[in-house]
């Protein structure tokens, strides 16, 4: 499952992609808890094992996306 995160004042996003069976509901709740406070700390764990922190108060977006997607390969028109 793929999580990309929008911070301010950067025109790049965060892109962390999540282990297959990772529980969207769960994910979407632990999401909505940390950005209940800009003082929180938004924490997940990639599928390789490494830990992301992202500070609440910086967040604009959170894009959820399926595990089921397509990833496109090479250059597509």
């Amino acid at each position: 499952m793929d999580v990309r995160i929008g911070v301010k004042y950067s025109a790049k996003e965060i892109s962390v992609e999540l282990a297959d069976d990772a529980d969207r509901e769960a994910l979407k709740k632990q999401i909505g808890d940390a950005l209940s406070d800009e003082d929180n700390v938004l924490w997940l764990s990639d599928k390789r094992g490494r830990d992301v922190a992202v500070p609440a108060g910086k967040i604009t977006y959170v894009e959820i996306g399926s595990s089921n997607a397509s990833k496109p390969i090479g250059f597509g028109g």
